[in-house]
């Protein structure tokens, strides 16, 4: 997928989230951690910038998922430790925002793989440990309509969401 396929499936996997976060009064994390996941939603296809990478080879695994999750929640770590020294934030909120950066950057990688898992070309997610490829082959990944399909599909669930969690 493109661009906006993976914007549209970063929207739709972190839903339910964003959700949950707003219905107990935690709009701006709901917010944050929204655009964490779409932002980050491209992250695997940096494999097509870096000489002697195949694309869709060890970035679109969920070794990488895991690793870039574990990235994003030492940044939340830090962010909380920030947090503690001027706020007096307490140890167990520092934990919490290191297990909710984990969270938001293995939805990030997650809604990708699962976005390309659409396309003919498909993943191995499990490599090196599996070769076993995974495919929907429901269309290709340059097709405009299905990526603004999904784009769509991703802002759709995000407004219901955010309605029902709202109000």
């Amino acid at each position: 997928m493109y661009k906006t396929g993976h914007y549209g499936a970063a929207l739709v996997v972190y839903a339910p989230v964003g959700g949950a976060l707003l219905a107990a009064g935690f709009g701006a994390a709901a917010l944050a951690g929204g655009a964490v996941v779409v932002g980050l939603s491209g992250l695997p296809d940096v494999d097509q910038r870096i000489p002697f990478v195949e694309h869709r080879g060890p970035t679109h695994t969920v070794g990488f998922l895991i690793a870039v999750g574990l990235c994003v929640g030492a940044g939340g770590v830090a962010l909380g430790q920030t947090l503690a020294t001027e706020n007096a934030l307490v140890s167990g909120e520092t934990a919490a925002l290191g297990a909710f950066g984990f969270l938001l950057g293995s939805l990030a990688v997650g809604s990708h793989l699962l976005a390309d898992a659409l396309t003919p070309m498909g993943i191995t997610p499990f490599r090196p440990v599996s070769d076993a490829h995974y495919t929907l082959s429901l269309t290709r990944a340059d097709s405009a309509v299905a990526n603004y399909l999904l784009l769509g599909l991703g802002v759709a669930v995000t407004a219901a969401t955010a309605l029902v969690a709202g109000g």
